[in-house]
């Protein structure tokens, strides 16, 4: 006999489950085990865990307090950069009018904390002299002696009026012994404070190369955006530019000047807190503001860069004023707490259900395990992938959601009661239930997943764990309540347990009132309805029945029994009396 069109539908519904299922975990033993960047145990965010603290100090040029408007902007570009290299439920905020404060949780890698302490703006300088980082020459003795310090003598102004970034007059004999004398090396020297409307003499951030650069012509605000990705045509990994109006006009006579200069004349640098980033050479003229800076990148080196150039323009230089580690405000008590909390509110819902719903219960007992295993390997993902980190408000979130997880098995076991009522067969009530309760479903999560997005978008960042874990759990409970309950359910209606309606399924029509043989057509009342439970029962059904009639039902109900108690009327007129009867 061949298997029914519902039971196939189940079973490749619980099997494409079991698929993904399988590639979660698989992915997240690829992180684990191939990759070395995921765990089997989602992270913890800063008010559970503790992690790094890193105080920022910022420097004005006047010695002036800095305004709220440009305190607020640099807490924005600072929380990107720390978005940007990973790290999830970061903390970032002013203090004392003149500090920001970044709190990371776990321990803060040297990268995170060099993208976070590189607080001075980006500038765009063109490149006038470039070379070895060298100090030193070999005299005529043969031996290595280091270039001596700059005789003030030596002029220090250009002979004659520097006519554009790139003229090499900026290059005074001063600035030239200067720059011979520079030490990459020597921590006192500190390029970022130098002058916008001077020239410079730094190095690349690694100490590869020593530069002499011209006055800055543009700077981070001009850059609107920068990403980075694999060139098809030489399959080298390029960061892509796009500059903002002005930056365009004005890189677009910057690139025309720099196009076909001798070496090292044709470089444009991009600085950073003084040093170099990158200073690649001009192709071509380039119009358009769409530059995009190529050599020898990896993926990753690509990205830090294509971070540093869209991140990198704070409307303040900051200073750090401290850096050290920092513990838990909340800790592992409060997680025991929130752990315990949820435990109970699974032991209350898994109770009520059993009561209410007998053998019914196991079935939501089993979609809320089945659920929990999901969002646990979705979170370990997330922590790999996305840097989110579960805080209290997170965990929060899911208790919340054990609530509404109830609430949509409630609403579908309630249909297929409902549809047992009307007389219908219990697969029957299955499929019918199912799809009058699948559209309220639908309806309720679309507004829970809807307040998530708003909450998340619009609140404060301590509520955006509530808010992501909510929604996430969500989009979970709509996909277990088609790949598992409803499969399960139809497999389950055509089992002689359930399929008979044993007391203890949760499907007993006689327990749930179901008295309907059809529409408007109802069981012959009991005769016996004094003693036995049956009978009680019986009555119980019936008054279930009455109750639940429509007013066209009642009606012919009515009909019915005034027809049966009384006896039928002939028509037609009456005889007439005979004549003897009329004697008589």
């Amino acid at each position: 006999m061949a298997t029914s069109t519902p039971v196939r539908h189940a079973w490749r519904a619980l099997i494409g489950l079991l698929a993904i299922t399988a590639v979660l975990f698989g992915i997240n033993a690829l992180g684990v085990y191939v990759f070395k960047g995921s765990s089997w145990v989602p992270e913890l965010a800063l008010d559970l865990q503790g992690g790094t603290q890193i105080v920022l100090e910022a420097q004005t040029e006047d010695g002036a307090d800095p305004s709220t408007e440009q305190m607020q902007q640099a807490v924005t570009i600072i929380r990107q950069r720390v978005d940007a290299s990973g790290v999830g439920e970061a903390d970032v905020t002013t203090q004392g009018g003149n500090q920001i404060v970044v709190q990371i949780p776990g321990q803060a890698d040297e990268e995170t904390r060099n993208r976070i302490e590189a607080s001075a703006q980006l500038q765009l300088r063109a490149v006038l002299v470039a070379g070895a980082p060298t100090n030193t020459f070999i005299g005529e003795d043969g031996n290595e002696t280091p270039y001596p310090t700059p005789d003030p003598t030596l002029a220090a102004t250009p002979s004659v009026a520097p006519t554009n970034g790139s003229d090499t007059a900026w290059v005074t004999p001063q600035l030239s012994a200067a720059y011979q004398a520079y030490d990459c090396a020597d921590p006192a020297n500190d390029p970022a404070s130098a002058p916008a409307d001077e020239p410079l003499i730094t190095c690349e951030a690694d100490g590869s190369f020593k530069y002499i650069l011209g006055p800055v012509e543009l700077d981070g605000s001009s850059i609107d955006d920068a990403t980075f990705g694999l060139q098809t045509t030489n399959n080298q990994w390029a960061v892509n530019l796009q500059f903002d109006g002005e930056g365009t006009e004005v890189f677009s006579e910057i690139s025309q000047r720099l196009y076909g200069a001798q070496p090292p004349l044709d470089q444009f640098a991009f600085v950073l807190d003084g040093y170099v980033l990158t200073a690649p050479s001009m192709n071509a003229p380039i119009i358009d503001g769409r530059p995009s800076i190529t050599g020898n990148f990896t993926q990753e080196t690509a990205k830090v860069l294509a971070d540093q150039l869209k991140y990198g323009a704070l409307p303040l230089s900051f200073a750090v004023e401290s850096s050290n580690s920092i513990s838990a405000t909340l800790g592992s008590q409060q997680l025991q707490i929130g752990v315990i909390a949820g435990l109970i509110g699974l032991a209350l819902v898994a109770l009520y259900s059993l009561i209410v719903y007998r053998s019914l219960g196991f079935v939501i007992i089993a979609s809320l395990a089945v659920m929990a295993v999901l969002t646990y390997v979705a979170l370990c993902i997330l922590a790999w992938r996305m840097g989110f980190r579960l805080s209290l408000a997170g965990v929060a979130g899911l208790i919340v959601t054990i609530g509404f997880t109830a609430d949509s098995f409630i609403v579908y076991f309630e249909r297929i009661r409902d549809e047992l009522r009307d007389g219908k067969s219990i697969t029957s009530a299955v499929e019918d239930g199912w799809g009058r309760a699948k559209r309220t479903i639908y309806i309720s999560k679309s507004i829970n997943v809807l307040a998530a997005v708003v909450l998340y978008i619009l609140a404060d960042s301590t509520v955006k764990g509530f808010a992501f874990t909510l929604g996430l759990t969500t989009a979970i409970d709509v996909l277990i309540f088609i790949l598992f309950t409803h499969p399960v359910m139809q497999l389950l209606a055509r089992t002689r347990f359930f399929g008979s309606g044993h007391p203890l399924s949760g499907l007993d029509p006689t327990a749930l009132g179901a008295v309907y043989r059809g529409r408007a057509q109802f069981r012959a009342p009991v005769a016996d309805v004094a003693t036995t439970a049956a009978a009680r029962r019986a009555a119980k059904s019936r008054g279930e029945a009455v109750r639940r009639q429509t007013i066209a039902e009642r009606k012919q109900a009515e009909l019915a029994a005034g027809g049966a108690g009384t006896a039928p009327k002939q028509s037609g007129p009456k005889p007439a009396k005979t004549a003897k009867e009329g004697d008589d």
